[in-house]
């Protein structure tokens, strides 16, 4: 993997392994977590990323491999001899406890003075705007509220890395949103490293420096959004962020960059400047966003693929346009609203589909 690093590593797994039995849930992997980095883990259920966390918080021992904690083993340390604090998706808070107990209770454990212990509580019920609940029950806080006081209780002990699973999972849209920007703003002021599983692309994208995507206990890639957005490694990436269209052919011509690949709907011309090496005859699998493709109405005469509406999708200012080509394969294009009502977007009507070379991305990994 290439690594894109210019602070320290404060975490490295190296050739990690976990098995359960004869099931592989983690499949030998390598990556560093720079200091201070918002690093998000994602990828389907199952595919090993909540036992990636459980390792690093030490819940799990790994069968092979190590895994190093700011420049020490960890592996075999008992979870509260490391300094890796975790927020569960269940958040996992005390209720017979009030607000500011709960939060006490990892200083508490640490043998922190009560004096002290109520000072540092209270500064961070102050931080996460939570200081007027301090003495309220945790069963009459809203989603919202437990979800702060389940940051402050992980923070009151000011560790180097905090470690989220699934966070907001059970919360609504508009509050999911809304703690999407106080994680953010909060881990670039503290400057600790956030390590945050999610099956959320929007989560994950919106917040995250770099993002690991993992399948069947294996790392497909590993780079920031914009990277991953624009240049997926290999198929299970496209199709797992759903935002292109994904075909297949061979090469039948090629000119520096320049390459014309023949597929079922016919010969497309495709930029191919980071593409791998390849020869006449080879396989090759290219990507177009929904965004990029470009639709008229049929019988235009620019060359491209015909095919039949099967539905549309709103999605605020544009519209994600759903359609089945004559192979019976699922196309879709997103446009603004403006541009679509040009063309009849009728389910069943046909439509000229069409793209630009440069727009197309090679796959790698393919």
């Amino acid at each position: 993997m290439t690594m894109h690093m210019n602070t320290d590593a404060i975490v490295k797994l190296d050739g990690v392994v976990k098995q359960f039995g004869t099931f592989t849930a983690v499949e030998r992997v390598d990556f560093e977590i720079g200091r201070g980095e918002f690093l998000a883990i994602m990828g389907s259920s199952g595919c090993g990323k909540t036992t990636t966390l459980r390792m690093l918080a030490g819940l799990d021992d790994p069968t092979e491999g190590d895994i190093w904690l700011d420049g020490e083993r960890v592996n075999g340390k008992a979870t509260w001899d490391r300094d890796t604090p975790m927020v569960w998706q269940s958040l996992a808070l005390f209720p017979f406890l009030t607000v500011q107990e709960n939060v006490e209770f990892s200083l508490k454990m640490r043998g922190v003075g009560k004096t002290e212990r109520i000072a540092r509580a209270r500064n961070w019920l102050d931080k996460m705007q939570i200081l007027e609940f301090a003495d309220r029950n945790i069963s009459q806080l809203s989603g919202g509220q437990r979800q702060r006081v389940a940051l402050a209780r992980a923070l009151v002990t000011e560790p180097k890395i905090l470690l989220l699973d699934e966070p907001l999972s059970a919360l609504d849209a508009h509050l999911k949103v809304r703690m999407q920007a106080v994680l953010s703003s909060l881990q670039k002021d503290l400057g600790i490293t956030f390590v945050y599983v999610t099956h959320s692309m929007s989560e994950a994208f919106s917040m995250a420096d770099r993002v690991v995507i993992m399948s069947r206990g294996k790392i497909e890639q590993i780079g920031s959004p914009q990277e991953i957005y624009h240049a997926p490694r290999n198929r299970f990436v496209a199709e797992f962020l759903g935002s292109s269209n994904i075909f297949t052919g061979r090469l039948v011509e090629k000119s520096g960059d320049d390459w014309l690949v023949e597929t079922v709907h016919g010969r497309f011309a495709v930029t191919a400047s980071n593409a791998p090496a390849k020869s006449l005859g080879d396989a090759v699998t290219f990507t177009v966003s929904a965004e990029n493709m470009h639709i008229s109405p049929e019988g235009a005469h620019t060359p491209g693929i015909r095919a039949k509406v099967v539905g549309e999708e709103f999605v605020g200012a544009t519209a994600i346009v759903f359609l089945e080509t004559e192979t019976g394969e699922e196309l879709k294009v997103q446009k603004s609203h403006v541009e679509l009502t040009s063309v009849n977007l009728h389910p069943g009507s046909t439509l000229n589909l069409h793209w630009e070379s440069h727009s197309c991305h090679v796959l790698p990994g393919e």
